[in-house]
Parts: structure tokens; C-alpha cells; sequence
């Protein structure tokens, strides 16, 4: 039998994996290290690793199989075949971990807004009230322009052509709507 064909060399392999897996056998890791971890590296880098990066994933292979080598069965593959999917899984795990990178609990988008106090909601709903029967007490043609521009949010431009005013006649009566309602609410 020839020592270099490939069912010999795919048979060694496996005798170290099955070595590894009865009693953690450390000679028999350092071979199948030696020989795999410059191949799944080269591997790793033409998937799109950085050099470093492919080190760091083709170490973690190795130790997945120093592992889990009670788990490998040479009838289903051989063990660059499962070594090899090892490395590909790490890869897609990297990849993964990249894409959702961890929360930081200090960020502002994830700190809750403190609540507001009583006295603050009783008094921002004291206010609403004085507008809206602020705004009630505008004469008609004030109040329609200021609900047009402010609480549908259209531009003076748009209130003139779908009122037929003229745009400057929309925005003297915006203003004087403005000037009367900040009369009102300073009095108070």
C-alpha cells in the first residue's frame, strides 16, 4: 500500500481525530495542527479574511476539533471535509458578529426618556387649553389660515391657492393670528 495515496493519508488523519477524541491525545492534535492550520488559513483568506483574521478563525477550528472529536465519524466525511466546514461556519459566525455589533447600554437611542413630573404634564396641559381657546377666540379667517399652516402643515403658497387669497393677503393674516395669540398668552 502506498504511504502517500489518499485513502492512507485520509485514514492517518482519522486515526489522529479518533486518537484525539479517546484520550486527548496532544502528539496526535500537534500533527493534524501542522498539517491543517496553513490550510484552512489559505482557505479562510480566499473566503475574504485578513491575514489576521484567518489565523485567529483557523485556530478556533482546530481547538473546534480538539473539542468535539468524539463527534467526528470517518464514515460520513473525511476530516478535511468536517475540518474544513468547521472553518467555513466560523466564518460565517465572524461575518454575523460583524453585521450586529454589541449594544452599548450608555447609548442615547436606548436610554429610556425619564418620565416627566406631574407638575409638568398638569402644566403643558394648562398651556394646550389656553392655546386652543386662544386660537378659538381668532376671527374666523385668522383661525382657518393658522390651522392651515400649523396643524396641517401647509406651506403659505398651497393656503392661497386653495383659499383664492392672495399670498400675501395668507401671510399678513398668519401673522396678525400669531401677534394676537402671543398677546393672549403673555396676559395670562
Amino acid at each position: 500500500m502506498d504511504p502517500t495515496s489518499p485513502d492512507t493519508t485520509r485514514d492517518l488523519f482519522a486515526d489522529l481525530v479518533a486518537a484525539i477524541a479517546a484520550g486527548r491525545d496532544r502528539a496526535a492534535f500537534v500533527k493534524l495542527f501542522e498539517h491543517f492550520a496553513p490550510r484552512v488559513k489559505s482557505y479562510l483568506m480566499r473566503l475574504g479574511c485578513q491575514a489576521a483574521e484567518a489565523d485567529e478563525l483557523a485556530q478556533e477550528s482546530l481547538l473546534a476539533v480538539w473539542q468535539k472529536a468524539a463527534t467526528f465519524d470517518r464514515r460520513q466525511s473525511a476530516v478535511s471535509t468536517w475540518l474544513f466546514t468547521i472553518a467555513r461556519n466560523k466564518r460565517i459566525d465572524a461575518i454575523r458578529r460583524a453585521r450586529r455589533p454589541e449594544l452599548d447600554p450608555e447609548d442615547p437611542a436606548l436610554v429610556p426618556a425619564t418620565p416627566e413630573q406631574a407638575d409638568q404634564i398638569l402644566q403643558a396641559a394648562q398651556s394646550a387649553r389656553q392655546l386652543h381657546t386662544a386660537i378659538a377666540g381668532l376671527p374666523e379667517d385668522q383661525r382657518e389660515l393658522l390651522v392651515l399652516a400649523f396643524f396641517q402643515e401647509k406651506s403659505h403658497s398651497d393656503i392661497a391657492v386653495a383659499t383664492g387669497l392672495p399670498l400675501g393677503t395668507v401671510k399678513s393674516r398668519i401673522r396678525l393670528a400669531m401677534q394676537r395669540l402671543r398677546a393672549v398668552i403673555e396676559e395670562r
